[in-house]
Formats: C-alpha cells, sequence, structure tokens
C-alpha cells in the first residue's frame, strides 16, 4: 500500500510545506509571508490558522486533495528533552511548545505540531512530529559542564542529522543500531554530533551554545572575557542574546552570514576573510575530532550537510584536517522535508511505532 503524507515546516518568515507518496516527491513549496502581515496576529500562536489556509490552498493548487492523506507531520519545536523518533502530537506537547520558560526562548517551529493538528483533525487522520531539535540522546558523562548549576544541553539540527545517518547506514549496508558516525549540518547555526550506534550520545548546542563558531552564531567562547562583557554594561541581556546566535560568527567578522559573498571574496584574494573562513573550518574540524575522542576512535564515517557543505573551499579544508579520523561522505543542503514524510511512513506501514510525549 502506498501512504500520502504532508510535512510542513514553519519558519519565522515562511512555511515549507511537501508531500510525499511514500519515497517519491508529489510536490514541495515554500510559502513567503510578509514579517509585517505575520506581526499583526501578536503571539505566533495565533498564527496557526492563518498559515493552515496557506497550506489548504497550496495543496489546492497540486491538485492535492486533502482526503488522499493519510498523516501529518509538523516540524518538531523546543518540546521537553525526547529521544529520537517519530512522536503523536499530544495536549501535553501542545502545552510545552507554548511555554517559554522550558527554554527560555520560543521558536517558529513551535508551530509546527499546531498546524499538523489543524490540517489532520478534521480529516481524522495521525498528526505527528519528528526528530524535534530538543532531541536528547547524550550520555550522562557527556552532560557534566564543569559547576553543578550548568549542565550541557542536547539542542542541534537533529532532523537533518539523523536521517542523513539513516540514508549513510542504508548506503554502507547496516543497519542503523550498528553505525559510529560523525554527523556535520553546517547552516546558519552548526551541529557536529558524536552518533554511537545510531545514537546521537554527544553533540554541541547549536543554537545558543557550544561548539564552532558560524555564520550567524559565536560557538564556544572564553568565559573570563564573556563574564566582562555581559557586565560592560554596554549590552542587556537581549541584546547579547541576539548579537550571539544572529549577528556573531562570519556576520561579525565579515559582516555578512553569506558563505557564498565569503567563499567569493576569499577567490579574489581577501586575507581577513580568508582567515575568518579558515578559523570557522579550523573549529569544525576540531569539533570533528573531539567526537572521534567520543566515539574512541570506531568511526564508520564522516557525513558533511547543510548549505555549507556546497562549498568546495570549506569541504577540502575539513576533509585535509580530518580524513585521517574516517571516510567523508556529503550530503549538501538539507533533507528536512523529506525527512518529515519519511519519519510519518515509517509510522504508517509498521516499520516504527509513533512514541507517547511522555510529560
Amino acid at each position: 500500500m502506498n501512504y500520502r503524507v504532508l510535512a510542513i515546516n514553519p519558519g519565522s518568515t515562511s512555511t515549507k510545506i511537501a508531500v510525499y507518496d511514500d519515497s517519491t516527491p508529489v510536490f514541495e513549496k515554500t510559502l513567503r509571508h510578509d514579517p509585517e502581515e505575520l506581526n499583526q496576529f501578536g503571539d505566533l500562536f495565533n498564527q496557526t490558522d492563518f498559515r493552515k489556509a496557506l497550506v489548504m490552498e497550496a495543496m489546492e493548487e497540486n491538485n492535492v486533495h486533502p482526503q488522499s492523506l493519510n498523516a501529518v507531520v509538523g516540524r518538531g519545536g523546543l518540546v521537553r528533552p525526547v529521544s529520537g523518533g517519530t512522536w503523536k502530537v499530544n495536549e501535553a506537547m501542545l502545552r510545552d511548545l507554548k511555554d517559554i520558560t522550558i527554554w527560555g526562548r520560543s521558536h517558529a517551529s513551535n508551530l509546527g505540531a499546531f498546524l499538523a493538528k489543524a490540517v489532520a483533525e478534521p480529516l481524522s487522520i495521525p498528526y505527528f512530529i519528528v526528530d524535534p531539535v530538543a532531541t536528547d540522546e547524550m550520555e550522562d558523562i557527556a552532560r557534566l559542564a564543569g559547576i553543578p548549576e550548568i549542565e550541557h544541553k542536547s539542542l542541534f539540527h537533529a532532523l537533518n542529522i539523523r536521517y542523513i545517518c539513516r540514508l549513510l547506514a542504508e548506503k554502507l549496508g547496516k543497519n542503523l543500531n550498528e553505525v559510529n558516525f560523525i554527523g556535520v549540518h553546517m547552516g546558519g547555526g552548526i551541529s557536529v554530533a558524536a552518533i554511537k550506534n545510531g545514537r546521537v550520545v554527544d553533540v554541541n548546542n547549536a543554537l545558543l551554545g557550544t561548539g564552532p563558531f558560524s555564520p550567524q552564531r559565536a560557538g564556544s567562547l572564553p568565559i573570563g572575557d564573556l563574564i566582562e562583557m555581559c557586565y560592560s554594561g554596554k549590552y542587556t541581556k537581549k541584546e547579547l542574546t541576539t548579537y550571539l546566535s544572529k549577528g556573531a560568527g562570519l556576520m561579525a567578522y565579515l559582516g555578512t552570514d553569506s558563505g557564498i559573498e565569503v567563499g567569493k571574496r576569499v577567490a579574489e584574494g581577501d586575507q581577513k576573510a580568508k582567515l575568518v573562513l579558515d578559523a570557522m573550518c579550523y573549529r569544525i574540524s576540531k569539533e570533528i575530532g573531539s567526537c572521534s575522542a567520543v566515539l574512541a576512535g570506531k568511526v564508520d564515517g564522516i557525513y558533511l550537510s547543510g548549505g555549507l557543505a556546497y562549498n568546495d573551499y570549506i569541504v577540502n579544508f575539513i576533509k585535509e584536517h580530518t580524513k585521517f579520523i574516517a571516510p567523508i561522505y556529503l550530503y549538501p543542503g538539507e533533507k528536512e522535508m523529506e525527512a518529515l514524510c519519511q519519519g510519518g511512513i515509517r509510522v504508517l506501514n509498521g516499520t516504527e511505532e509513533a512514541k507517547e510525549y511522555p510529560y
């Protein structure tokens, strides 16, 4: 039997949608939203009906009848820590997605579960999220940060990293629970994950925490200097949070977060751009080396994904510094819509069992 699944991935000013018949894409579209129009709704969750209407309209334009769907999958947002997999959307999950105190911030992806429910419930079909950013399979030893008041948290590009892990395991002819990989996603933020027997046992906090600096984020910083910044009187808490999560990295050094633009400057002989780009690649390579130690050197492969994996300069630098660890595989771009759809299809065809949100 073929299964048809709709995936919905809400962003701050867009909603990506895709429909798959098993492994075959039917259509994929990005719906753009005017920020001023969204601001009229005030609260993020007040946008649900507005975005749902646009999703339904896009399906109609592409001759996809709602009654033909077997399930709907939304992007998983900032839920409480959960293991990887496909999760049923329930009232406890919806409550937590609205609770900003859990992670200290909200995100547009929190709307994914609400949109999935809004589309699926009138059709009496199941609705899920898959591998949310708060996916947490870290080993206890990886959580201790140095003081009891702070621990390392698992916040990363879980959806893409875990899906490519599946694809690479399949390519190598291995079961998911047999593989040890180092998974790297390089976009506006950068995640580097140690994957042991198919589980992400250690990973940097790619949202606002640790790891390499990226096009927009600061990554790990010297503690003493950061404390001085915090108490300098130059920044409010909100300003510093925004700077470190959206205005740091390439943006802070070079005034752009575009890997294409920075690569162009390097090709034109800009020595500052070369130093900064090399430093970012150096930090990524160093993080990969750390993950190899987590896996005790038993690494079946390293894979590079995300938009920056299209950049030959970045890829070649990382290869040169890490190829001694394991073979390197390229999966440029992101496969998030495919990953969402396939997560739903695995449940529908019985390959995987949907999990109950435990909180």
